[in-house]
């Protein structure tokens, strides 16, 4: 296995233990593909949920850009409803995890069909 293909799986063991759920690994792997050399930098692989500044950035660059999303305080409020359910205590937050989540949340999955 690829060191993405060793992520991926890590990405859906971190889905079943932390959101309960089976992932659709066709979307999981779509979305960590999308993210590009970034999900290899421990730094930006990661997301940090009490950092505004960060969430901010979720929100422009993944919701409105990627998703082509309109600014709502919806947005904010999806992204802290991602964070609650992944965990406050848990300082590991996956990108590849958090922006498959929003894709779901926000019925956007489509978007990855391309």
């Amino acid at each position: 296995m690829s060191q993405r293909d060793d992520l991926i799986a890590k990405y859906a063991a971190d889905l079943k233990d932390k959101f309960g759920e089976t992932a659709d690994m066709d979307l999981l792997t779509k979305v960590t593909i999308g993210l590009g050399p970034s999900i290899y930098n421990k730094d930006s692989s990661k997301v940090s949920g009490s950092d505004e500044k960060e969430l901010e950035t979720v929100k422009k660059n993944f919701l409105m850009k990627k998703l082509g999303m309109s600014d709502d305080p919806k947005l904010m409020e999806g992204i802290k409803t991602v964070m609650d359910k992944y965990g406050s205590s848990n300082k590991n937050k996956h990108r590849a995890v958090v922006y498959y989540k929003l894709a779901q949340h926000f019925k956007k999955e489509s978007v990855y069909d391309k």
